[in-house]
C-alpha cells in the first residue's frame, strides 16, 4: 500500500482493510474480464480472443504511468523501488515451463485462483499442480540451484539497458501497446470463434 503506514498517514489496520477492499476489486476486474475462463485465456495463444492480453497490457501501462507521474511530482523515489534480480537462464526455463502449463491447462497461477474462486474444477486441479510443482522445486532445490542462480544480470531496468530515460521508454511502450491493440483486433477478426 505504499509508504502510508511507514509515514503514519494510516494505521496498520486501515492498511489491511484497504488491501482487502483492493483485493476484492482486483478479483472483480479479473472475473469481469474473463480471467476465470480457461478457454478465454487460451484464446490469446490461438488469436481468437485477445481481451486478456489487452487487460494485462493496460494494467502494466497504467502502473508504469502512475509510477512515472508519482516520481515527477516527487511522491515516490523510483531508485527505491525494488526490481527483481534477473537470472536469464532460469527466467527463460521458467517462462517455457509456465508457458507450456498455460497452454495445456489454460491458466497461469494467478488466474487459476480466479477460476477456483467461482468453483471451476479445472482451476482447482491446476492449483493442485501448482502446489505440487512448488513442493518438488522446494524439496529438490539442491538439484537445480545451479540453473536457478546462473547468469545473474543484477537488477536492470529495460529503459537503462536501452539507454533511454524512463519517460521516453514509457512513451515508446505506449506506442507499442497501441500497435499491439490494433494487431489484436485484426487477429480476432482473422480467426474468429463464435462460441466458447
Amino acid at each position: 500500500m505504499g509508504p502510508l503506514v511507514v509515514n503514519e498517514i494510516i494505521t496498520e489496520n486501515t492498511n489491511l482493510f484497504l488491501a482487502f477492499i483492493i483485493g476484492i476489486g482486483f478479483g472483480f476486474v479479473l472475473e469481469s474480464s474473463g480471467f476465470s475462463s480457461s478457454r478465454k485465456l487460451a484464446g490469446v495463444f490461438y488469436g481468437y480472443d485477445t481481451v486478456v492480453l489487452k487487460v494485462f497490457f493496460t494494467a502494466a501501462i497504467t502502473g508504469m504511468l502512475g509510477l512515472l507521474f508519482f516520481s515527477l511530482f516527487g511522491w515516490i523515489d523510483l531508485s527505491l523501488v525494488y526490481v527483481n534480480p534477473t537470472f536469464l537462464p532460469s527466467a527463460i526455463l521458467g517462462g517455457v515451463i509456465m508457458g507450456l502449463g498455460f497452454i495445456m491447462g489454460g491458466y497461469c497461477p494467478g488466474t487459476s485462483f480466479c477460476g477456483a474462486s467461482i468453483g471451476k474444477i479445472d482451476a482447482l486441479v491446476f492449483i493442485g499442480g501448482l502446489f505440487l510443482g512448488v513442493l518438488i522445486f522446494g524439496l529438490g532445490y539442491d538439484i537445480w540451484e545451479g540453473i536457478y542462480m546462473a547468469g545473474s544480470m543484477g537488477d536492470p531496468k529495460v529503459s537503462e539497458s536501452l539507454g533511454l530515460s524512463d519517460g521516453v521508454f514509457g512513451l515508446l511502450l505506449i506506442v507499442v501497446a497501441l500497435a499491439m491493440f490494433r494487431v489484436a483486433e485484426w487477429a480476432e477478426t482473422k480467426w474468429p470463434r463464435e462460441e466458447y
